[in-house]
């Protein structure tokens, strides 16, 4: 029986899960035709077409899909096997990229940093604030950290923090003057300190209370894409600020913030970190998820 190489094996499993050559390609470190070529090779060995081509497009045939959901457990459990050996290399060292945004690098600079670097000093991790969801194969990241719920399903995702929680926030002074909202509804009267999202479009304000969920469209005369920068604004009067629990955390331990409308508070979602699980863990990645895990 024809038994594929592991290098064309691993080409395939990059392929059927990207759907693209070129993604596969990227991550591989090939060039696009060469992994073609390679994967009309392999179906010509084993007999049987494992991928359909369009000119746009590629996916797995029944066969390929099949093929797909036995590879991927046995060459994930390939790379523990691997890496179980790898205390014995000597230090760990390599660099960690990380596609993260604002909030999430703060957590990562603050509590993740300091014990990485006292237990991997060799390992440098670069960090890359960006809002948007990437695609961090093709970004050149190995790890990416968001929402739970954002995580695309094809990644291996773990728990980084507590679940985050947004609220709605305001200094007392400008509460005070312009009264305290009882509902989201109200909010239409106050003013509200806009988020733009990095699609470029408003972020509408969501809310929960008992099963009831609402998404109010606010009015403001300021619009900021930076959390910080809106717990700042919020703090000095100019409105009520719609932002993460960590953000506002200083504000309202100092009493520069009130909470409003906390009975309409959605439910918390875990922060994450996620890592391709169709490709081999570096040693330096490993140290880093090791350090998240205890963190």
């Amino acid at each position: 029986m024809f038994r594929p190489s592991l290098n064309d094996l691993t080409a395939f499993v990059a392929v059927a899960t990207h759907r693209s050559f070129r993604r596969a390609a990227d991550e591989i470190g090939t060039a696009p035709s060469t992994l073609s070529h390679a994967m009309r090779a392999l179906e010509e060995r084993m007999g049987v077409r494992l991928l359909n081509r369009t000119t746009r497009s590629v996916s797995p045939t029944e066969a390929g899909f099949q093929l797909l959901g036995r590879l991927q457990p046995a060459l994930a459990l390939l790379d523990e096997a691997l890496e179980a050996v790898a205390p014995f290399r000597g230090n760990i060292a390599g660099t960690v990229r990380v596609n993260a945004p604002r909030l999430a690098a703060g957590f990562l600079v603050r509590d993740l940093l300091p014990p990485m670097a006292e237990r991997f000093p060799d390992v440098s991790v670069d960090i890359v604030v960006e809002g948007r969801l990437v695609d961090i194969v093709s970004g050149g990241f190995d790890a990416g950290v968001r929402l739970m719920g954002s995580i695309p399903k094809d990644m291996i995702a773990l728990p980084l923090s507590r679940p985050l929680a947004f609220v709605c926030v305001a200094a007392p002074a400008y509460l005070d003057h312009f009264g305290e909202p009882r509902s989201p509804e109200e909010l239409h009267r106050h003013r509200c300190i806009g988020h733009r999202v990095p699609s470029g479009k408003l972020y509408r304000w969501e809310f929960e209370r008992a099963g009831q969920e609402l998404v109010i469209d606010t009015n403001g005369s300021v619009i900021l894409d930076d959390e910080e920068l809106m717990v700042d604004a919020a703090m000095k009067g100019l409105g009520i600020a719609y932002v993460a629990d960590w953000a506002a955390q200083t504000g309202l331990s100092d009493g520069r913030l009130r909470r409003v409308l906390a009975a309409w508070t959605p439910a918390p979602e875990a922060i994450g970190i996620y890592y391709p699980g169709h490709r081999a863990v570096p040693p330096a990645l490993r140290a880093f998820l090791d350090v998240a895990r205890e963190v």
